[in-house]
């Protein structure tokens, strides 16, 4: 497949534009609006102050703040700066919902090394198999990663946003690199509207009548909450701080906090569910769903473009493949009993999205 020599972003991505010299719109547009997409200084004095102000305890409880931790490279190198760096008191929360392996041994390793207390939270794991299992055979029109992601990750935000309320911890620090997650649901971020007034259960799940009220009571609903709730703000502090994708990987290897180097890349640490959701969208549009994520990042400066050069190929060909790492593909189906006739995307954009999300996403001019 052609791609952009400057960023590796595939030519069958909407709005490519990949010209004669082999270069797409996005490395052509004006130096201005590659800029627009650097950390915003307001963002970057607002989380300093935060950060500073939340030293030493508000009074709110044991925890300065409570941080996902899904055991990716991200989430473990944000323990150690708020820890270390910052000497906030951390509480890290993990959803226990197909991680790895490797990601447990991660998340093992780092809170060893930072003396951090954890708590894990276990789903049911018929619900977890039956939504997953519903979302991959209702796809919305962005295909299988945006649709079991932004279904998937309201959940375990909704509880980490529970627990923080339940224990009066005031800021949740969330790992998400630049780009994650899309800047309608997040950007630096979650309004206080949506996470004030807002239920997050998806209208499609809602309307579907595939579920239960208590199955969809799995989903955060601010409105269920007594009148004189705390609700504590949610940031994501490396859309604020400057990032770089290498330098991180390199920083949590060299400071001990995984065993190998190689587990911190994303490839080994991803959710095995995540290559089922890959081959789907390969399936479907010919191209990784995180394809446009990492050539956003090479253009910016923070991935490299040597590294995903080998590497972005050689992901395709195992997941298209079904083996090494791609044999994940091949579990995950297993596991939910799902066939390659069965992943199907037949349903509109923003069939999932709640309320708030879908007039942001018409505010920005996307739905």
């Amino acid at each position: 497949m052609k791609k952009c020599k400057q960023c590796l972003l595939p030519a069958a991505v909407p709005g490519s534009q990949i010209g004669p010299d082999g270069v797409c719109g996005f490395c052509r547009a004006p130096a201005a609006e590659r800029a627009s997409v650097q950390p915003n200084p307001a963002h970057r004095d607002d989380l300093e102050q935060t950060l500073r102000a939340a030293h030493g305890g508000t009074g709110r409880g044991q925890y300065d703040c409570l941080v996902p931790l899904s055991g990716g490279k991200d989430s473990i190198y944000l323990l150690h700066k708020l820890k270390v760096e910052y000497g906030l008191r951390v509480l890290a929360y993990t959803t226990n919902i197909d991680l790895p392996e490797v990601a447990w041994s991660n998340i093992r390793t780092a809170l060893a090394r930072l003396d951090i207390d954890h708590e894990v939270f276990n789903p049911a794991p018929a619900f977890i198999r039956k939504l997953f299992r519903y979302l991959l055979q209702n796809q919305e029109a962005r295909g299988a990663v945006y649709t079991v992601s932004y279904v998937y990750a309201p959940l375990f935000e909704g509880d980490a946003i529970r627990l923080a309320i339940e224990k009066d911890i005031p800021l949740i620090l969330a790992g998400y690199s630049p780009g994650q997650p899309e800047p309608e649901r997040m950007l630096y971020e979650f309004s206080p509207e949506l996470i004030r007034a807002e239920d997050w259960t998806p209208p499609q799940l809602k309307t579907c009548g595939a579920f239960t009220d208590d199955e969809l009571r799995r989903f955060y609903n601010p409105l269920e909450m007594p009148a004189d709730t705390r609700f504590p703000r949610y940031l994501a502090p490396f859309h604020a701080w400057d990032y770089d994708q290498d330098e991180v990987m390199r920083k949590v290897a060299e400071l001990g906090l995984v065993k190998r180097g190689r587990h911190a890349s994303p490839i080994v640490s991803n959710y095995p569910i995540n290559w089922l959701m890959m081959y789907s969208d390969l399936k479907h549009f010919g191209y990784n769903p995180y394809a446009p994520e990492f050539a956003a990042l090479i253009r910016e400066g923070k991935a490299s473009l040597n590294h995903w050069r080998i590497m972005a190929p050689l992901v395709d060909f195992m997941i298209r493949r079904k083996v090494l790492l791609g044999r994940d593909v091949s579990r995950s189906q297993q596991w939910l009993d799902l066939t390659d006739d069965d992943l199907r995307i037949n349903l509109p954009e923003g069939a999932y999205d709640p309320p708030l999300l879908r007039r942001q996403a018409r505010d920005a001019g996307r739905a």
